[in-house]
C-alpha cells in the first residue's frame, strides 16, 4: 500500500493554492523530499523542499526535470490552466491548442517521461488532477481537455499497474484558489481536497470523487443525456 513516509514527491504547479498544499501535506506525512516545480519556482523555508524549474508544456524542460529529480517516487500532475472563455465557438484556435497542451498533453508527457524512474521506485504513485469538468461539458475546451486526461489516466492506470505504479485520478468542483476567484459558487478548501487525495492514495484507491457536486455528476452519467443537461429542452423550445 503506497505511503508518503520517506517518499520523494514531485508536484507540478507548486506555486498555486492546491500545489502549495500538496507540498505542505506531503511533508507533514513524512516525505523525505519534495520537488516543488513551477515555471518560476519560489523559495521555501523547509530544506526538504527543492525548488525545480519546470515548464510542463516544454519537452526539454521535462527532460531536465527527470534528470534533476532522478530519485522521485511520487509524481503529482497538478498544473493546469483555464481558457479565456467557456465557448468552443468564440475561442481562438491557438487558445484551443494551448489549453489541450497544459491540461492534456503535459500530464501525459510527464507520465511517459517519469515512468522509468517510478518503475524502479518503491511505493510509486502517479496522481492526476482532473475536475468535475471531466464529466460535465459546461466549460468548453476546459471540459474537453479534462475529459481527455481522465480517459488517459484510465489507460495509464492499466499500463502502469504491471510496473508497480499506482495511479490515482482526482475529480472535484471549485476549489478556493486564484483559479476559482471568478465565481461565488461553493468552493472546497485546498487542505480538504489534498487531505482527501493523500488519504485515498495511502488507502490504495484509484479514484477520488472529492465533493458532493462531483459525486452527483458522476451518478448522472448513467442517465439519459437530457437529464444531465436539462437546458437542452429550453434551448430547442422544449420539443
Amino acid at each position: 500500500m503506497p505511503s508518503l513516509l520517506n517518499a520523494v514527491v514531485l508536484v507540478t504547479g507548486a506555486n498555486g493554492g492546491i500545489g502549495t498544499q500538496f507540498v505542505d501535506a506531503a511533508l507533514a506525512r513524512g516525505a523525505a523530499k519534495v520537488y516543488a516545480s513551477a515555471r518560476t519556482p519560489r523559495q521555501w523555508d523547509d530544506p526538504r523542499v527543492v525548488p525545480l524549474p519546470l515548464d510542463v508544456t516544454d519537452a526539454e524542460s521535462i527532460a531536465a526535470a527527470v534528470a534533476a529529480a532522478s530519485d522521485v517516487s511520487v509524481v503529482i500532475n497538478n498544473a493546469g490552466g483555464l481558457p479565456p472563455t467557456a465557448s468552443l465557438l468564440d475561442i481562438t484556435e491557438d487558445q484551443l491548442r494551448q489549453n489541450m497542451e497544459i491540461n492534456f498533453f503535459a500530464p501525459v508527457l510527464m507520465a511517459r517521461a517519469f515512468t522509468p524512474l517510478l518503475a524502479s521506485a518503491n511505493n510509486a504513485v502517479l496522481i492526476d488532477i482532473h475536475s468535475v469538468a471531466s464529466w460535465y461539458a459546461g466549460a468548453g475546451i476546459y471540459s474537453a481537455s479534462k475529459a481527455a486526461i481522465w480517459s488517459a489516466t484510465n489507460s495509464l492506470r492499466l499500463e502502469l499497474a504491471p510496473l508497480g505504479i499506482h495511479v490515482t485520478g482526482v475529480h472535484m468542483g471549485y476549489v478556493d484558489t486564484a483559479m476559482a476567484a471568478h465565481t461565488d459558487d461553493a468552493k472546497m478548501a485546498p487542505v480538504d481536497l489534498v487531505t482527501a487525495v493523500l488519504d485515498a492514495v495511502e488507502n490504495d484507491e484509484f479514484e477520488v470523487v472529492a465533493d458532493a457536486l462531483s459525486a452527483q455528476v458522476k451518478a448522472g452519467l448513467a442517465a439519459p443525456i437530457e437529464a444531465l443537461y436539462p437546458e437542452l429542452f429550453a434551448a430547442d423550445g422544449g420539443r
